[in-house]
């Protein structure tokens, strides 16, 4: 299930990036537009140090 979540916001945040960068070039951005990666980019972030560490934190359960 956290795989999946992080998958699907990776593609999210991916687009956003896109888009982002496309409104670049067609003039002055506002802000919102700016940061919408940043909240995309903070699930990742969190999900992706779950996947990091479950293994460790499985095998230090185990070896107790």
């Amino acid at each position: 299930m956290i795989r999946q979540i992080h998958r699907w916001t990776s593609i999210a945040f991916t687009l956003t990036v896109i888009a982002n960068f496309v409104a670049m070039a067609l003039g002055p951005v506002p802000a919102a537009i700016t940061y919408s990666p940043l909240p995309l980019l903070f699930v990742m972030l969190v999900t992706g140090l779950y996947m990091f560490f479950q293994p460790l934190i499985r095998r230090s359960r185990s070896a107790g």
